[in-house]
């Protein structure tokens, strides 16, 4: 059964067959490396001063999202993390992934101050 956040047009019904509509959650298809327009800039928000490098735009499927997050980590030596089309790589990395991703021949750039 549907959550209630997930439903569209609720309506109240006494038939004991009737189904509530969903969305479906669909992943959009991965682009190609040289269609995506990632930003990477530096973040320190709500991480108790810790700085992280933050990797946006990506757009595709998350099992593509995680592979290139762990290439990413494993090139700066660091942790970090992927979800929500977002990359976090602990610590300040900006130049060191603005190489890599660019050498793979993805579109990035820095962002931020």
């Amino acid at each position: 059964m549907a959550k209630p956040k997930d439903r569209i047009n609720i309506v109240y019904s006494t038939n004991p067959n009737f189904s509530y509509q969903t969305e479906p959650d669909e992943e959009p298809e991965t682009l190609p490396p040289g269609q995506q327009q990632l930003k990477i800039m530096l973040d320190k928000k709500a991480r108790a001063g810790k700085q992280v490098t933050l990797i946006t735009g990506f757009i595709g499927k998350s099992e593509d999202l995680e592979s290139l997050a762990k290439m990413l980590k494993n090139h700066c030596g660091s942790g970090g993390s992927a979800k929500d089309n977002e990359m976090l790589v602990q610590g300040d990395h900006r130049d060191k992934i603005l190489a890599f991703l660019t050498l793979k021949g993805y579109k990035a750039k820095k962002a931020g101050g």
